[in-house]
């Protein structure tokens, strides 16, 4: 009798194989409940009003102290006065730009304040006041001019080694296209270009054009200056001469490439 063929003698094996176990299909993730949403939104709601209450509200965060620095001819007292800072205000409400546009316009000595926040409890003026290079004769009383042409003061007295601007332009050509404006501009940009040794000495800056501007020092020297352009160069040759021939008593620098000396 003939055996099981090939294919009967397959699928008896195939019949007798254990079953493989299928695999389980991952299940999904589930997002957070709706529950979870209106808890998550009730928490982040009680924070941010908690922010604002603390910023706003409570008495932890407001201004009870004003520091000033920077002043040398004003005073703190002066400073604080026109800054105006409300007192027991939040401290997060303050307008500080309102507070340095104040100080600029009713001061006008302070040439620049920087207004911060110092947290918890204080305000912070950092004043930069302006610095005078030139004085103005008015009366019995002086102007004070800064670096950049602002007269910002009348004092009573000189503040010491500061220049006196004699300012008595000719009815000339320049006078009429500059200005006595320009003129003072230029005298200033002469002023704070000197080189230190000299303008410790310099005790007045004489403006009668604006290609005639001249130095008097102490001890009755003289500086024919030019005008304000190449200042650099002529502080430097003008370092020079005064070195090389200490006891001269006049100076030429207008010409910075051709100088000159005399009463040696």
């Amino acid at each position: 009798m003939a055996g099981p063929t090939t294919a009967q003698r397959g699928a008896a094996q195939q019949g007798d194989s254990p079953a493989r176990p299928s695999r389980p299909r991952p299940k999904g993730r589930r997002g957070p409940g709706r529950r979870q949403l209106i808890v998550i939104g009730v928490l982040v709601l009680l924070l941010g009003s908690g922010a604002v209450w603390a910023l706003y509200g409570s008495s932890w965060l407001r201004v009870e102290q004003v520091g000033i620095s920077g002043v040398d001819v004003l005073t703190p007292a002066e400073v604080e006065a026109v800054a105006a800072v409300p007192i027991g205000a939040p401290l997060i409400s303050l307008d500080t730009d309102a507070i340095a546009d104040r100080l600029r316009q009713k001061l006008p000595r302070i040439d620049s304040v920087d207004v911060a926040r110092s947290w918890p409890h204080g305000i912070r003026l950092k004043v930069t006041e302006r610095q005078p290079v030139l004085l103005m004769k008015k009366g019995t009383k002086f102007i004070e001019v800064d670096a950049k042409g602002v007269r910002f003061a009348t004092v009573d007295k000189s503040p010491g080694r500061v220049p006196l601007l004699e300012l008595t332009p000719d009815r000339s050509a320049s006078l009429r296209r500059f200005g006595s404006a320009r003129l003072v501009r230029e005298a200033v940009r002469v002023a704070g270009g000197l080189p230190d040794a000299v303008a410790r000495d310099t005790e007045v800056v004489r403006v009668t054009s604006y290609d005639s501007i001249s130095l008097g020092l102490t001890r009755g020297r003289t500086v024919l200056w030019g005008n304000g352009e190449d200042g650099a160069v002529k502080a430097r040759v003008l370092t020079a001469l005064m070195k090389s021939a200490p006891k001269a008593g006049h100076f030429d620098v207008s010409a910075p490439t051709a100088p000159a000396l005399s009463g040696s």
